[in-house]
């Protein structure tokens, strides 16, 4: 296992059961197609947002007088879970971790009841050891924290070519580079909260639950708005309550047949994830070229992929498809 922390790509399955390996219960991810208040709010109870976007490389991101919106919230550090990132590719997990951490019993009022998070024994315990200490502290805890390290590692794509935890270069040249940041209520008020700022971002007041959905989507849609209309590679995850338990609680047996196939196929997913492929094609291609060799087709199957490659080369270049898809990390 690296000593680094490696890339974690935004998906629900992944962030799921990053949460069920931490020992968090009764919580999943949903992803989100649009920056619709009412889709979000049907998720209810929804705990929080992560939101992953392109890393501006052209104007500055990190400011100590003012963020672009909202306004910062010094004193705010002190009462809830807000720690700075002091380590390359861990915004993921400590997204996700900002929301979590702030839906403990002794962080929420009573009417903030229904956000509550049973949290596990392994967080409880992080959480109260790092509450004390000052948020560039927090986040030297949280990157030393060797087991939540393992976990989000754990999640990483397996790649013997990528070197998943090299910086981008300072100039921007490079592959693109992406953030993480959560959003969340927090004793009425709607906050950022985002480990490269100095502090908390408040967007104002702001209850959970339908205001919640209302309002995070208002910051999200002005956040989108400040990128050129070409850029599409944005990400959002909903931190909500196990759809499991909601469809036990009406006793809709369609909706909880479909979440269970959901987390299967999550399982399955991450599974493949973890496993490094190339061997395993490296002894097929070598199958078949010993079987071509054998029957004396080589030459011809060889010709035969290129001339393909050669088509597939002239037809994209007739319909106009220029570039390379994208894949996002997180």
């Amino acid at each position: 296992m690296s000593d680094g922390w490696n890339t974690i790509e935004s998906d629900a399955g992944v962030f799921t059961f990053l949460l069920d390996n931490l020992g968090v219960k009764g919580v999943q991810f949903e992803e989100l197609l649009s920056l619709d208040a009412d889709a979000l709010a049907q998720l209810h109870p929804v705990y929080g947002v992560i939101f992953l976007f392109k890393y501006p490389t052209d104007t500055p991101y990190t400011t100590s007088s003012a963020p672009l919106d909202g306004t910062f919230d010094y004193g705010a550090a002190d009462s809830l879970f807000f720690a700075a990132q002091t380590i390359q590719n861990a915004c993921g997990t400590q997204a996700l971790l900002s929301v979590l951490l702030n839906k403990t019993p002794d962080s929420l009022s009573e009417s903030e009841s229904d956000q509550e998070i049973d949290i596990g024994p392994t967080l409880s315990s992080f959480r109260e050891f790092t509450m004390c200490l000052p948020a560039s502290i927090r986040g030297e805890a949280l990157s030393n924290s060797a087991l939540i390290r393992d976990v989000h590692n754990s999640f990483a794509r397996s790649s013997p070519f990528v070197n998943e935890t090299q910086r981008p270069a300072a100039d921007g040249s490079g592959d693109d580079a992406f953030h993480f940041v959560a959003y969340t209520s927090v004793h009425g008020t709607l906050y950022e909260l985002d480990g490269l700022q100095p502090a908390p971002i408040s967007h104002g007041a702001c209850a959970a639950g339908g205001e919640f959905a209302t309002k995070v989507m208002e910051v999200l849609q002005r956040r989108v708005a400040r990128y050129e209309a070409s850029e599409i590679r944005f990400n959002l995850l909903a931190m909500v309550r196990d759809l499991r338990v909601r469809a036990r609680e009406i006793g809709d047996g369609e909706l909880l047949a479909r979440e269970e196939r959901k987390r299967k196929d999550w399982q399955f997913e991450n599974a493949l994830r973890r496993h490094n492929f190339v061997g395993f094609a490296g002894e097929v291609l070598e199958g078949v070229v010993a079987q071509k060799l054998k029957e004396d087709k080589f030459d011809q199957w060889v010709g035969g992929a290129t001339d393909k490659f050669k088509k597939r080369v002239g037809e994209r270049k007739k319909g106009g498809a220029g570039g390379e898809d994208v894949e996002m990390g997180g």
